[in-house]
């Protein structure tokens, strides 16, 4: 029988999961794996500025491919501490990633040795497990159960704690004849999807609510195939958003509070029956239950069993793994068309596309300093159908999810539950190093950008081009406007006169220095009719230089964006909605006034 090191095991059971990448940092408890890692070769790795960093880069790295794992590594103590946003942010949206850091000795973890943390017990709550090895023949064992438990059910993060003497162990292990674990997932049988059609066909103006889960079960087609068999609109969640494109007919718009089309919530507040599939009825989403669902018939397909009945009870609930289910709503629903079986919903449909042409937001604003809206419309411009947007949290999100557009899924990749700042920078890192072929786009508010700006430096030290709109005004601009409700204005704005950049007025921060002293290129823009040319010039910088190109839109102080503080029939629209079609000339649909 073969004999390695525990580390060399591990780093070879890596390779037999499939793990061709990995993020981190190493340090001194982290080393003999990080010698195992080279070692052995075979996977590349891709030096992290901070460890939290290095798990939203894993957590950008899954959510680009299908099958993908992102692997964050780190050393012990604050280094697993510093991932622990990145496992929270991965256990909420359902992202499988492994976290793997070092540990002090096995015989000195409770002597309060230098770094030594008990990072299982902090970890727990946010992944599906978290194990410190305490013996290094377990070291194979549980990198395999922890590959099976990420992709078995709902998906999910594990974090695996290395003690530096495990690591160091020899044991034996035969990497050739290593196998992965099946996963486990639900799935529906075809008594429960008979019943589920048989409730749908009951209904006038049904609609399919398609959530995150679908694209984790990489199913997309499927969804796509069952509403064109039936004729149902479909209203895509934020993490769903991209599952069908947004000029599909049977799109109807995103629904919610914040991330939400004017169509979207109208054409929600029509129906009369909605079939969830991998969706967790987010409360951004759903706002006041009793208006969400007042008059409506549910049924909610989920992966999870505890996730049925976990925000409101459906009418009927089904656990099942969303591509299995999907398959099963395919076929029969195609047996009820042949037969002649499926009611004729194109009216319905129709009406949500009318909707669509007739309820619109204005972007077209010449105003000096711009306003937000205009961003995105040159946005929608200059990045076509292929683009990969990257995204996390604040004004800035929510209206590009209100006014950019997205073609196909996983090229809208959103911290959609924790939505820490920060996640931006190293996400979209993560996502042009698994897909460097497509063009990737992110998105941040200044104080995004400010969190982890210093991953900008990796980009640039390991060629990872990609474009990144940095929407300036120089406030927490969420917060702000959140703090309306408090009759108070504190602690949220950003402004000083920057005594090195007196050009800039209030607006602080230089953020073309910073972003080219970490080695990328930056281009400010403040005339929104230089918006286009500046994006045109930023995909020419990124071809050439091969780093991060920062595009700077000095907005406005204060946009307040379309947004409910309690339910979707009540969403503020603070700005003038489009009255004409020169409103809005990026929009899906040209605006029938």
């Amino acid at each position: 029988m073969p004999r390695m090191t525990a580390a060399r095991a591990a780093v070879e059971i890596l390779k037999r999961e499939g793990v061709a990448h990995a993020f981190g940092v190493p340090g001194a408890a982290i080393n003999p794996f990080y010698a195992a890692l080279k070692g052995a070769g075979g996977i590349d790795h891709t030096l992290a500025r901070h460890v939290e960093g290095a798990s939203h880069m894993a957590e950008g790295y899954t959510r680009t491919h299908p099958g993908n794992i992102g692997v964050c590594i780190g050393t012990s103590g604050p280094a697993g501490t510093d991932m622990i946003t990145g496992l929270y942010s991965a256990i909420g949206d359902s992202i499988p990633i492994l976290c793997i850091t070092g540990q002090a000795p096995t015989a000195v973890i409770l002597k309060e040795d230098f770094q030594a943390v008990d990072i299982a017990s902090i970890a727990k709550p946010v992944t599906k497990a978290a194990t410190t090895v305490m013996e290094a023949a377990q070291v194979p064992g549980v990198f395999q159960q922890a590959f099976h438990l990420m992709r078995s059910g709902r998906p999910g993060p594990v974090l695996i704690d290395l003690p530096i003497d495990v690591q160091l162990t020899e044991i034996e292990f035969d990497p050739e004849t290593y196998e992965p674990l099946p996963a486990f997932k639900p799935a529906a049988t075809r008594a429960q999807i008979e019943k589920a059609v048989t409730l749908l066909n009951a209904s006038r103006r049904p609609l399919i609510v398609a959530g995150g889960g679908i694209i984790n079960a990489d199913a997309s087609g499927l969804l796509v195939e069952f509403a064109e068999l039936t004729g149902i609109p479909v209203v895509p969640t934020l993490m769903g958003w991209g599952i069908l494109a947004d000029d599909h007919e049977l799109n109807a718009g995103m629904v919610g509070l914040q991330t939400s089309h004017r169509y979207g919530n109208a054409n929600f507040l029509e129906s009369d029956f909605v079939l969830g599939i991998g969706n967790r009825w987010a409360n951004r989403h759903t706002g006041k239950l009793d208006v969400y669902t007042q008059g409506r018939t549910f049924v909610h397909v989920d992966i999870e069993p505890t996730q049925i009945g976990k925000i409101f009870a459906p009418d009927y609930g089904i656990a099942s793994d969303a591509k299995a289910a999907l398959e099963l709503f395919v076929e029969v629903a195609g047996e009820l068309k042949a037969a002649g079986k499926l009611p004729d919903r194109s009216a319905w449909a129709a009406s949500t596309q009318e909707r669509k042409a007739r309820l619109q937001r204005r972007t077209h604003f010449d105003n000096i300093p711009m306003k937000p809206q205009r961003v995105y419309e040159e946005m929608n411009q200059a990045f076509g159908p292929e683009t990969r947007y990257v995204t996390t949290i604040g004004l800035s999100q929510i209206a590009g999810a209100q006014m950019l557009h997205v073609y196909k899924p996983r090229h809208w990749i959103n911290c959609g539950q924790a939505g820490p700042l920060g996640w931006t920078i190293p996400a979209a890192l993560g996502v042009a190093t698994a897909d460097p072929e497509t063009p990737v786009v992110a998105l941040s508010g200044d104080y995004d950008f400010q969190f982890m700006l210093e991953e900008l430096a990796v980009g640039a030290q390991h060629k990872i081009p990609y474009i990144h709109v940095l929407v300036n005004n120089a406030y927490l601009g969420l917060i702000r406007q959140a703090q309306r409700n408090l009759d108070i204005n504190f602690q949220v704005n950003l402004e000083f006169e920057n005594i090195n950049a007196p050009e800039l007025g209030v607006y602080g921060v230089d953020h073309v220095k910073v972003a080219e002293g970490l080695g990328c290129k930056a281009i400010r823009v403040t005339d929104p009719s230089r918006l286009g040319a500046a994006f045109e010039e930023a995909k020419k910088l990124a071809a050439e230089h091969r780093v991060p190109v920062v595009v700077e839109a000095i907005l406005e102080r204060i946009t307040n964006i379309s947004m409910s503080g309690s339910d979707i029939a009540g969403v503020n629209e603070w700005e003038d909605v489009a009255t004409e079609p020169g409103h809005a000339p990026t929009a899906i649909r040209p605006l029938k006034v």
